[in-house]
This record gives structure tokens, C-alpha cells and sequence, in this order.
């Protein structure tokens, strides 16, 4: 599946719901992100920025698509780490870097968030990015 349809897919899931039903659905991603192991809960793969402990990891496959796992120690801010991987992992470091996370402000969450989780929220996204520039470069020697 495209980005472009994964980022369908994810606004079609928040698009009609009043911010009561949109941190349900949160919340229910969050409920289904596989949880990171506890050996990659580590100080250097944490989200700098994040008010709660944000944890991304990211490996390259035999595709060049960038894998990503990640976890949190808050239920929502989990939720929120579900999403974004969900629309940026299995994805090629180059479509990675090109598509900026509108999305998030098209569902509102710009908005509807407090200020902190969307400020860490942003963080992942830097955090993603920054994965996908380290391996375009690893790709390109």
C-alpha cells in the first residue's frame, strides 16, 4: 500500500468524530502497537521532545524500506506513535522525507491536542525523518 492511501486510511479514521470518539480511536491504535521489547528502551533510541517516554526504532529491509517499532510509557501518546508508524513504516527513505505530515493538522490534531502531545507528536515525526535521512544517505554511498 501507498503512503498516500495509508494517510487515507488514517484521516478516514478521525475525519467525522468529535474529539471525545477521536481519543477512543487513539487510544484502540494504541491497544494494537505490538509493544517494543524492553532491550530497545534505551536512552538513544528515545524521543527527544516528548513530554512522556517516546521510544522509535528503525531498521532498513532487503527492499530499502524503512521498518519502524516504537512504544510509549503514556496510553495515548502510544496511540499517537501507532499512527505515524503506521502511515511512514515499510515505506522508502525518499517517500518518507517528501511526505510532510499534513494529515495530523487535516484530522485536527494540531488542535484538539494539548500543546505538549502535539509538540511531541512533531517530535516523532523529526525523529522518523531523521531515520529516513541516515539511511537515504546509507543508500546512496
Amino acid at each position: 500500500m501507498r503512503i498516500e492511501e495509508k494517510i487515507e486510511l488514517v484521516k478516514k479514521d478521525f475525519m467525522q468524530d468529535d474529539w471525545e470518539a477521536k481519543y477512543e480511536k487513539i487510544i484502540d491504535y494504541g491497544k494494537k502497537l505490538t509493544p517494543l521489547s524492553d532491550e530497545y528502551k534505551t536512552d538513544d533510541l528515545k524521543v527527544k521532545g516528548c513530554q512522556s517516554q517516546v521510544w522509535i526504532r528503525a531498521q532498513l529491509n532487503d527492499k530499502n524500506e524503512v521498518l519502524f517499532e516504537g512504544d510509549s510509557d503514556a496510553l495515548i501518546v502510544r496511540g499517537l506513535v501507532a499512527i505515524v508508524l503506521k502511515v511512514y513504516s515499510g515505506e522508502k527513505p525518499e517517500s518518507i522525507l517528501k511526505t510532510e505530515p499534513l494529515f495530523l493538522r487535516e484530522i485536527g490534531f494540531e488542535t484538539g491536542l494539548s500543546p505538549s502531545r502535539s509538540n511531541g507528536l512533531y517530535s516523532m515525526i523529526k525523529q522518523i525523518k531523521y531515520y529516513a535521512t541516515a539511511f537515504q544517505y546509507l543508500l546512496s554511498k
